[in-house]
């Protein structure tokens, strides 16, 4: 059967996010310049923002499976023996990990002004 609908002519670009990022500027490439300076911009921006407590959370999540990984596999401790230690790492990251991101953005705010 034929084709009822005309196809796209350029790949939709999806992001970890699960975002779709459409191609803005068709008409021509954009230069190594412009690619390096928007790249520049977006670094600052993200890295000017202020720390946040979900954000604290989220990578102390992270560390906290990796450290629960490395006690299982590398250190041979059974799950139910490295549950409580886990949840204890877990917990003590969150606070630590603001306390780091606050200093660091206080540090940067004052080397800016």
């Amino acid at each position: 059967m034929a084709q009822t609908k005309k196809k796209r002519r350029r790949k939709h670009r999806g992001t970890p996010a699960g975002t779709i990022e459409r191609a803005g500027r068709t008409g021509q490439p954009r230069t190594r310049d412009d690619a390096k300076k928007i790249a520049r911009e977006r670094r600052v921006a993200r890295i000017d923002r202020e720390p946040t407590w979900r954000g604290s959370i989220n990578r102390a999540a992270i560390a906290a499976i990796v450290f629960g990984a490395l006690m299982i596999l590398a250190f041979g401790y059974e799950p139910q023996r490295a549950a409580p230690l886990l949840l204890f790492m877990f917990l003590l990251y969150i606070p630590l990990g603001y306390v780091t991101d606050r200093a660091i953005y206080n540090f940067r705010r004052r080397r800016q002004s």
